[in-house]
Order: structure tokens, then C-alpha cells, then sequence
């Protein structure tokens, strides 16, 4: 039942958070027009559902050309390619408010696995590639909430960031995914927002373990 439901109620709850986040969105366009590089938006092409690629919305927060500078598509952490206002606005996950207009588009639910570039995407098991965009990527997922700072990982690894991901950080995340599908309900669903309020007030704090005991259990690698 809870399925049919889901379009309506992003859809409804991706309507009243713009609205009710609009302040906050015109002063960082404000912001972001005269700091930077001058960019406000940035739209990057991204795997959803089904597998087919979108444009996915976020406030630029990175120098131009940013995928093909560095370590490209992931960012470590003091990634020299974040701008000073970039900075704020990844750590209070405030970049990430513009994807409700995706999800007033259709292409993104609030809560789902957080759409990859392709060239991360790849990085996923076979298995995993077939199943974990059978349902809609979303603004924030279990493996969003549970690797709140995964750029500590990268920074920390002492293999290059790509391959760590590869081996080690793409296959977890692709269990947890595989573990949503499985249990999609509204309390799931309702649990993950609220838990994603909890990370991003106290970073350090990993509740979804907690909360979902069912969760596959995280490799020491990883911890």
C-alpha cells in the first residue's frame, strides 16, 4: 500500500519544504551570485530510476570543471576544489535542498539511494547495479545516513580514494540499499529524515545502527 503512496506524499512534502525553505534558498542564491565562481546551481547528470540517467539539482559548491580536477567524482575531506561558502553549505547539508525540485519533478523521492555519477556507479557489484535503482534515488538514504562523512574515509585510506570505494565503501552501501528495498515502509522512510536531522546536527553520532538492528553489519574496515 505504502508504494502508492509514496509519489503523492514527496510530492506534497517536496511542495511545502520549498515553500517553507525559500528564505534560506534565495539568501544562499544571493550569497552564491557574489561569491565564488559566481555559480548558483549545479546540475550534474546522475543514474535514477530504472538506471536512466537525470539532472539532478544542487547549489555549486566546487570550483568549475571540479569531475575532472583531483580525485573527480568523490571529494575528500579539505578537497581544495570546495569554495570557502562550498564549505558551509556540504557540511549543513544545505547544497542538497534543491533536489526537492527533482522530487517535484519525479526523478527523486525524499527518501531512497543517493543517485551516482556513473563512473561510481559502476563501482557497485553486478547484482547490485540490476537492483538498487528499482525503486527512485532520494535526497537522503540509509547509506547517506550512515556514512554522514564518508570523505573522512577517503582522506583517511591509505589506498586511492577510487579503488578504497571500489573494494570496500560501494559494496556496503549497496547491502544497505538492498536492505531499504526490503523494509520501505513509512515508518522507514519517516526514521531515515528524522535520522538525517540527528546526523547532520552531531556528525560523530551514527544512530541508524542503532535504530535499525537489521541493518547488515558494517566491516571493521569501514568503522
Amino acid at each position: 500500500m505504502y508504494k502508492y503512496l509514496k509519489r503523492p506524499l514527496d510530492f506534497i512534502l517536496a511542495f511545502i519544504g520549498l515553500i517553507i525553505i525559500s528564505p534560506i534558498l534565495i539568501l544562499v542564491i544571493i550569497i552564491l551570485s557574489f561569491t565564488g565562481e559566481h555559480e548558483i546551481f549545479y546540475l550534474q547528470e546522475r543514474i535514477g530510476y530504472k538506471n536512466r540517467k537525470f539532472k539532478i539539482w544542487k547549489f555549486a559548491t566546487m570550483v568549475k570543471d571540479s569531475p575532472n580536477i583531483g580525485t573527480g567524482s568523490l571529494t575528500t575531506r579539505n578537497d581544495p576544489r570546495v569554495t570557502k561558502v562550498g564549505k558551509i553549505l556540504r557540511y549543513t547539508k544545505i547544497n542538497e535542498l534543491p533536489q526537492l525540485i527533482n522530487v517535484l519533478i519525479g526523478n527523486m523521492s525524499l527518501v531512497g539511494p543517493r543517485p551516482q555519477m556513473e563512473v561510481d556507479f559502476l563501482k557497485y557489484p553486478k547484482e547490485i547495479q540490476r537492483k538498487i535503482n528499482n525503486v527512485k534515488p532520494g535526497i537522503t538514504g540509509i547509506a547517506a545516513i550512515v556514512f554522514r562523512d564518508e570523505e573522512k574515509l577517503f582522506s583517511e585510506t591509505h589506498l586511492d580514494p577510487h579503488e578504497f570505494d571500489k573494494l570496500y565503501l560501494a559494496p556496503y552501501k549497496g547491502d544497505l540499499e538492498m536492505w531499504y528495498q526490503n523494509h520501505c515502509s513509512f515508518y522507514t522512510d519517516i526514521m531515515t529524515i528524522f535520522l538525517t536531522g540527528i546526523v547532520i546536527i552531531a556528525s560523530k553520532a551514527n544512530p541508524a545502527l542503532k535504530i535499525f538492528k537489521s541493518l547488515p553489519e558494517i566491516p571493521e574496515i569501514l568503522r
